[in-house]
């Protein structure tokens, strides 16, 4: 996924982190306006010349390019290799206060099966 040269582009935000970046630019966080700034990230010319891979936030992998392309398949497009955010956020840990621990792993290998398709 790393090429010499190139960096990954992680745009895996989730709700809760992309809501607070485009509140503290005075965007609105629709389903609309993270598609669009997804898509000007993954469709911007010559992206691909700086980038070998993007790590995708799940709902990416059902959004599309304003002409209906999957965003993933754009990102291929320009030479890009796009992964997926597998894990479910972070919660707290029981009995073990201040300390979180990563969720997801419960029907991972289905959710895997899924992004494949």
């Amino acid at each position: 996924m790393v090429q010499k040269g190139k960096g990954i582009l992680a745009a895996d935000e989730s709700l809760p982190t992309i809501t607070k970046r485009f509140n503290a630019v005075g965007v609105e966080c629709t389903e609309e306006s993270r598609r669009a700034y997804r898509a000007l990230l993954l469709t911007a010319a010559g992206v691909g010349e700086y980038l070998s891979g993007a790590i995708l936030f799940e709902e990416t992998l059902g959004q599309t390019t304003d002409d209906g392309m999957p965003l993933p398949q754009a990102a291929e497009r320009q030479g890009i290799v796009p992964g997926v955010k597998v894990d479910k956020g972070k919660v707290a840990l029981a009995n073990a206060q201040g300390d979180m621990v990563t969720q997801g792993l419960d029907g991972l290998a289905d959710r895997l099966q899924a992004y494949k398709t």
